[in-house]
């Protein structure tokens, strides 16, 4: 595993070799006419920044994302776009921050159609395009009660993947359990929730056992059909796991036996994500596509629970402050990386912020297009440069809204409120990654300067709320 270092020592030797030779942003796009590179977004849900071996962790089984992590570019410092799930996933496919379309919250709002989505952008690019797993964009049936909106009741937030550039689907509107996901682990009856495909039908066979599997199960095939057929290709793939109803199978708990049965739950199920990670890996060699796709990997928030010991959701931030539902860094602060055999020489670590807003950005400066109609201004930034190795740090910084909460994190310090800016703290994450000491009275100069950019972002934001950038 590639050795951490910080944002210093990654700065100071990055002329030394630390990153992989620049090469010219068309040299795979005209390498011996090879095809655009295929792009898949895989998501955990919930899983702490110290859930994983590449982070880590001395107790959860990670093999396989370790070794993607330690074959491609590991981000130290990866952000999702917001604390918890639905606004994170909104970033994924919009690269823009999800209080400019209103996903504030899980079970709040919905895509609206006037963004553009990746998926709808790579349409345009010759792509087929794949969902497979949580949504929690909107609703994906106004005739029946399903999951936690859908149904008559939530019509007015209907809005499934199928509507927003997704050829393939096989997805839910929000959680199941991570064993048995279509059956409440108390009773065995039906949890109230359905597995839904492109054509608005249920899917109906294969939904037992593991739920990292059952997604897995729909993936292989479309990822195997577009190799077969040439075609460039995006799958999201968006587990569950490990959110709860915490669920682990037999021969995954095993492995934990020395532990509490909650912590054999919680580290099986994540064990059973990593062992399917493998699966989608070793597919894509076996389809001769490796080299050619951009994997990329992370967690849609910081883990569940107040302490770290609420029932089954073991999860750990690591020495991070804070966890789901909070902007301090184990609230958004999660494990990341990218694997992309063609342009990535292993081993690489980097501690430059980046974000999944900055996967829409990134991907369509690799293909060297710009989408017509895209609604701006974008929050993320591409990465291609840092797939280079030619960005030393990041050109603009983040911006964070969550609830009563707002924070903005550059390439050294973080600016945070908890109670809509009537008081703030300014951390130095450098030499202060757990936010621990509370600068602002030192640090003056940078806190007005970066007061003033999170002012300014917010207003923008409501700008693009109250429909400006359409």
């Amino acid at each position: 595993m590639g050795k951490m270092i910080s944002r210093r020592d990654f700065l100071g030797s990055i002329v030394g070799g630390a990153v992989a030779m620049a090469l010219p942003r068309d040299f795979f796009l005209k390498k011996k006419g090879t095809a655009k590179p295929n792009v898949i977004l895989c998501m955990a849900d919930d899983l702490g920044w110290g859930d994983a071996g590449f982070n880590g962790s001395k107790v959860i089984k990670t093999p396989h994302l370790d070794v993607m992590a330690e074959g491609g570019l590991r981000f130290a410092s990866f952000y999702s776009a917001a604390p918890v799930c639905s606004p994170t996933r909104g970033s994924c496919l919009t690269g823009r921050h999800p209080y400019r379309y209103g996903i504030f919250f899980a079970n709040v709002g919905h895509m609206r159609k006037e963004e553009i989505t990746l998926a709808e952008a790579l349409k345009t690019q010759g792509y087929v395009t794949g969902h497979f797993g949580k949504w929690h964009l909107g609703t994906l049936t106004t005739r029946e009660k399903d999951s936690n909106r859908g149904g008559p009741r939530g019509a007015k937030h209907y809005s499934p993947p199928w509507e927003n550039g997704f050829d393939v689907c096989f997805s839910t509107e929000a959680k199941v359990p991570t064993w048995n996901p279509m059956k409440k682990p108390e009773t065995n009856e039906h949890y109230g929730t359905y597995y839904w495909r492109e054509d608005g039908a249920k899917a109906v066979e294969n939904l037992d056992g593991d739920d990292s599997r059952v997604i897995m199960d729909r993936v292989i095939p479309f990822v195997r059909k577009a190799a077969r057929n040439k075609k460039p290709f995006l799958a999201v793939v968006w587990f569950h796991t490990p959110h709860l109803p915490v669920i682990g199978g037999l021969e995954y708990r095993k492995m934990y036996s020395q532990y509490s049965e909650d912590e054999q739950h919680y580290y099986g199920c994540i064990s059973a994500l990593d062992e399917q990670m493998g699966r989608l890996r070793k597919e894509l060699r076996a389809a001769g596509i490796a080299d050619n796709t951009m994997l990329w990997f992370c967690s849609d928030n910081g883990p569940e629970g107040k302490d770290g010991k609420h029932g089954r959701t073991r999860g750990s931030a690591g020495p991070l402050r804070g966890r789901k539902r909070s902007l301090f860094e184990g609230g958004v602060r999660v494990p990341g990386f990218l694997e992309w055999p063609a342009r990535i020489k292993g081993g690489r670590v980097t501690d430059i912020p980046c974000c999944t807003s900055d996967y829409f950005p990134t991907v369509l400066d690799v293909l060297g297009f710009k989408m017509k109609g895209q609604p701006e201004p974008i929050d993320g930034v591409s990465l291609l440069p840092l797939i280079e190795g030619k960005m030393t740090k990041r050109p603009v910084p983040i911006g964070f809204e969550s609830g009563r909460q707002v924070s903005l994190t550059d390439n050294r310090y973080k600016l945070i409120s908890q109670n809509k800016g009537k008081s703030y703290m300014l951390f130095d994450l450098i030499e202060d990654p757990g936010e621990t000491k509370d600068l602002a009275a030192e640090k003056t100069e940078i806190f007005k300067r970066m007061k003033e950019t999170l002012e300014k972002w917010q207003a923008s934001c409501k700008d693009s709320l109250a429909g400006k950038d359409y």
